[in-house]
């Protein structure tokens, strides 16, 4: 193999002490629904509560002058915490603080009356939105115990919590129960929005592109309110960014942002739009987007780390840090750890590089004590920084249970760095060819296939994939970006002419 790409980078140690394998395959909790023939008596259903410290709870506000502004703080307090519970029913982004604020009227609900199968499950899905909002794993394992018990007291036909556990599964990247559960919720109101799209990611996680196209084809023809149009627009814009359909991405994220009806919900389509624009390497596009969001909602830490990616490739080193940082205090995302991690590297901070992929460690860990799935996470990890064997097993393993694209990119890329590189491509091309299943234009996926057809001695091929990749995006990564040049160079052929950030 190749020097180029086959040095070790990082700390060259696996991410998990112990080696986890096909015996460690499966990280999650298994969901268990319990039915009860009866109803659930009040003290079952106390037993089942989720223990967990107070609840994070937004500033107080300053002391009220009196009755009058005792009540109207009041009646602000409960318009939010009404307002978020629709949100959290519906799959539409909440601010944060209403989320929180949300989860401890719920909580004060379920100890009054346990009873209250609504209140269960509106508290459940509150943890699984507050969880992806934060960070914050331990919300998970929360939210299970409360739609179960949500379950418990309504029995299979509670729609509200078996959506919630559709959420759930899918934000553990747990897709065969996201799957059971969302088609669950579907059969029970075929009519009902927000069921279709846990269903679309669920498909999407395991490899059905013809399910999750139909289950598009279905959400959109469903007549909806006004208020959830710009939801849907924006599920319509992430299924047609897979297909690679980039302008009707942009335009449909577009629209939705335009007509959000709250500040957190036009910061998550602002977001989903500087993505967009990252993916196609408009660094100064994707910025004013991401930009926009974190304005509007400061907690989005998404737009946080996306403003880290704009600014690194425009070269504004130490804002592209300072973003990533305040990213991560918003949300300690392993995902973001990750990047930023590399970024250190890519600029030769070895020291703060380190200490970041400890962060990761800690991160990873904590995710698997709560039932997260981040056998992706850790495999692509392995096969850059860590142990490649190790890479591969994990990520052969997911590929069994759920063969999505991200899978089959990873999978592909650990085996070209342990050495095998006839079988990565097998998976390469299915991440990158359209009539196999990928439809993404990643710059990244196009990078791995052109880096292995390079050693296979398909020198054509793969000056093609690697001039794709900067063509798609020349900023795509700080570690891999510099090789795909440098190997087009020995190939005898120049990259496009984008110039890299200093």
């Amino acid at each position: 193999m190749c020097a180029l790409d086959n040095r070790p980078s990082g700390p060259t140690t696996s991410l998990l002490a112990e080696p986890s394998p096909r015996r460690r395959r499966r990280v999650l909790r298994r969901l268990l629904v319990v039915a009860l023939a009866g109803g659930a008596a009040a003290g079952a259903a106390l037993m089942l509560w989720p223990h967990e410290p107070a609840p994070r709870r937004a500033a107080a506000p300053p002391p009220a002058a009196g009755p009058l502004a005792r009540a109207k703080a009041q009646a602000a307090a409960q318009a939010a915490q009404a307002a978020a519970q629709t949100a959290v029913l519906n799959g539409l982004p909440a601010a944060l603080p209403d989320l929180t604020s949300l989860i401890g009227a719920r909580q004060s609900r379920v100890r009054a009356q346990p009873k209250d199968a609504r209140a269960w499950a509106v508290l459940g899905a509150a943890y699984v939105e507050r969880a992806r909002r934060t960070d914050d794993s331990a919300d998970y394992p929360r939210a299970e115990r409360a739609l179960q018990t949500s379950l418990q007291v309504a029995g299979k036909g509670n729609t509200d919590a078996l959506a919630g556990l559709a959420a759930l599964a899918n934000a553990r990247r747990d897709f065969p129960t996201a799957k059971r559960f969302g088609e669950e919720a579907r059969k029970a109101a075929p009519k009902r929005w927000s069921t279709y799209p846990a269903l679309i990611d669920a498909y999407n996680g395991l490899g059905d592109y013809k399910a999750a196209r139909s289950a598009l084809d279905k959400l959109m023809a469903l007549k909806v309110g006004a208020a959830v149009k710009p939801a849907v627009m924006a599920r319509a814009s992430a299924v047609y960014r897979d297909r690679g359909w980039r302008e009707d991405a942009v335009a449909q994220v577009t629209d939705a942002a335009a007509a959000a009806g709250t500040p957190a919900e036009q910061a998550a389509y602002l977001a989903q739009a500087g993505q967009l624009a990252w993916e196609r390497g408009e660094r100064d596009d994707a910025l004013r987007h991401f930009t926009a969001a974190v304005r509007l909602d400061p907690d989005r830490s998404a737009a946080r780390a996306g403003q880290g990616r704009a600014l690194a490739a425009l070269g504004r080193t130490q804002e592209a840090l300072t973003a990533y940082q305040g990213a991560l205090r918003h949300r300690a995302a392993p995902q973001v750890s990750l990047e930023l991690a590399e970024l250190y590297e890519s600029l030769g901070m070895g020291r703060q590089a380190e200490t970041q992929y400890a962060q990761l460690q800690t991160q990873v860990r904590r995710e698997l004590d709560a039932g997260v799935d981040d056998e992706l996470l850790i495999g692509q990890y392995e096969a850059d920084h860590g142990d490649v064997e190790e890479a591969v097993e994990r990520l052969t393993a997911e590929w069994e249970r759920q063969p999505g694209i991200e899978v089959a990119d990873a999978l592909g890329w650990a085996l070209h760095r342990a050495g095998d590189d006839k079988e990565a491509l097998n998976y390469a091309s299915i991440a990158t060819d359209s009539t196999k299943g990928g439809g993404v234009r990643s710059a990244s996926y196009a990078f791995h296939r052109g880096m292995i057809e390079r050693d296979l001695d398909l020198d054509a091929s793969a000056r093609r994939h690697l001039q794709d990749a900067l063509r798609i995006n020349p900023y795509f990564s700080p570690l891999q970006a510099p090789v795909a040049r440098a190997t087009l160079t020995t190939l005898g052929d120049q990259p496009p002419n984008e110039e890299a950030p200093q």
